[in-house]
């Protein structure tokens, strides 16, 4: 008797739940290690009201062109500093761009950007890397719905060498909620 409105109850909360939870850019920092290689036009986080944030970077890339290209990416969550969360990889960008499904966790991450950036290519990069808007509601989508994580304060981080020198490191901080 009493089961049906308490399974409707439990259907309604977890719903409700789902509504809630979303993401929210708190930092982005961006680091140049050789200046002679690459360097930061600009990187930016921009709030454009209480829920529409993204973030836009352009890269200036010097050295051309970018034959090798590794990325090492991180996913950090803040408990006492933050500390290692799921994924820690290094990827070798030059045969993910030809063989993305090489590598589901660098897939998941390069979905991110995909559709603001012009990162769609493989080697060898001869242009400028620009990425233009990713939006909250992007990561929002990426991060509750594709796959859930839970609730709390997380870094993205990624090292970034080109032609096997260090050449950057971009930091997303953002909140889950």
């Amino acid at each position: 008797m009493y089961a049906k409105p308490v399974f409707h109850l439990l259907v309604l909360s977890l719903i409700i739940k789902e509504i809630i939870s979303r993401v929210e850019f708190t930092n982005l920092k961006c680091k140049t290690m050789h200046k002679d290689i690459l360097e930061f036009e600009y990187c930016t986080l921009k709030s454009i009201n209480r829920t529409y944030k993204y973030v836009s970077g352009k890269v200036n890339l010097y050295k051309i062109p970018i034959t090798k290209a590794k990325v090492n990416f991180g996913l950090y969550k803040r408990l006492n500093g933050y500390k290692p969360f799921l994924y820690n990889k290094t990827v070798d960008a030059c045969y993910f761009f030809k063989h993305q499904k090489s590598n589901p966790v660098a897939k998941y991450f390069y979905d991110f950007v995909k559709g603001v950036s012009n990162l769609n290519h493989s080697c060898p990069y001869d242009h400028d890397i620009i990425v233009d808007k990713l939006s909250t509601e992007s990561m929002n989508y990426h991060l509750t719905k594709t796959l859930s994580y839970p609730e709390g304060d997380y870094l993205l981080e990624s090292h970034w060498i080109l032609n096997e020198i260090p050449s950057a490191v971009v930091q997303l901080y953002l909140s889950l909620f």
